[in-house]
C-alpha cells in the first residue's frame, strides 16, 4: 500500500492558479496512461482528490473534460471508470495516424524552418534522456507537437489533436512490449535524419513505418478472445 503511495507523488500538480485546472486534467490523463488507471477500473473522485492534491470541484471539472474526450465513461451507480479500446478501435485510430503523421513528416520536410528542426531537435533529446514512463509520454507528445508546428497547416494539427487522447493510450501499451522503447528511439532518430535531409518522401515513408511499428507492438497487449488490453502478470 505504501508503494502505491508513493508512486501518486509523481501525479500531484502544481498550485499557480492559471494553470491549476488544466494541470489536474493533464495528470488524471497522464495517470490512466501510465495505467494507475486501467481501462475498466472505476475512479473514485477520493482517491483521484488524494492523488493530484486538489479539491472535488476541479476533480469534477477534470473529469467533464476526460469524458468528452472519450477518456473516461460515467456509468450510473458506478461513477467515472476509464473507457475501453477494443482491438477494432486502435486498428482503425492506427490506420488514420499512418495517414496523418506521413502527412506530417512529409509537410515538415518540405515547409519547416530552421528554428522548427531545431526545437524538434531539442524535443527529440529531451525524450532520448527520459527514464520515466509518464515523462516519456509527456515528452513524446511534445515531439509530436514541435513536428506539427513546423507543417504549418492548422487543420492537420487540430486533427492529429483529436486523436491525442487515444493515441497516448495505445502508445503506452506499445511502450509496454519488451524492447519498444529503444527500437521506438531508432526510428524517431531515421525520421530527423530525413527531415534534417530534407527529404519529405523519405521522411514520409519511415513516419509511416514508424506508426505501423507502434501498431505491431500495441496489438500484441490485446487479447484474440476479448479484444481488450491483457493485463500484466
Amino acid at each position: 500500500m505504501s508503494e502505491a503511495k508513493s508512486s501518486d507523488q509523481e501525479f500531484l500538480v502544481p498550485r499557480p492558479a492559471a494553470t491549476l485546472r488544466h494541470g489536474v486534467t493533464e495528470s488524471i490523463r497522464q495517470a490512466i496512461a501510465v495505467g494507475r488507471f486501467r481501462p475498466g477500473e472505476r475512479m473514485p473522485e477520493r482517491d483521484l482528490c488524494e492523488m493530484t492534491g486538489v479539491s472535488r470541484t476541479l476533480v469534477r471539472e477534470a473529469l467533464r473534460q476526460l469524458e468528452s474526450e472519450g477518456l473516461i465513461e460515467v456509468i450510473a451507480h458506478k461513477g467515472p471508470v476509464v473507457a475501453r479500446i477494443s482491438a477494432a478501435q486502435a486498428i482503425g485510430i492506427y490506420q488514420v495516424r499512418e495517414v496523418l503523421e506521413g502527412l506530417a513528416a512529409q509537410l515538415f520536410a518540405e515547409h519547416g524552418s530552421e528554428a522548427d528542426l531545431q526545437a524538434l531537435h531539442a524535443a527529440f533529446d529531451e525524450l532520448k534522456q527520459s527514464e520515466d514512463a509518464a515523462k516519456r509520454l509527456a515528452l513524446k507528445n511534445k515531439f509530436y507537437g514541435c513536428l506539427i508546428a513546423g507543417t504549418g497547416n492548422e487543420a492537420l494539427g487540430k486533427a492529429l489533436y483529436m486523436l491525442n487522447t487515444r493515441t497516448m493510450l495505445l502508445r503506452a501499451l506499445s511502450l509496454q512490449v519488451p524492447n519498444r522503447w529503444p527500437q521506438s528511439l531508432s526510428e524517431l532518430q531515421a525520421l530527423l535524419t530525413a527531415l534534417d535531409q530534407r527529404d519529405p518522401v523519405k521522411a514520409k515513408g519511415i513516419a509511416v513505418d514508424h506508426v505501423r511499428r507502434a501498431a505491431a507492438a500495441a496489438m500484441h497487449t490485446f487479447s484474440i478472445d476479448t479484444h481488450e488490453p491483457k493485463r500484466n502478470g
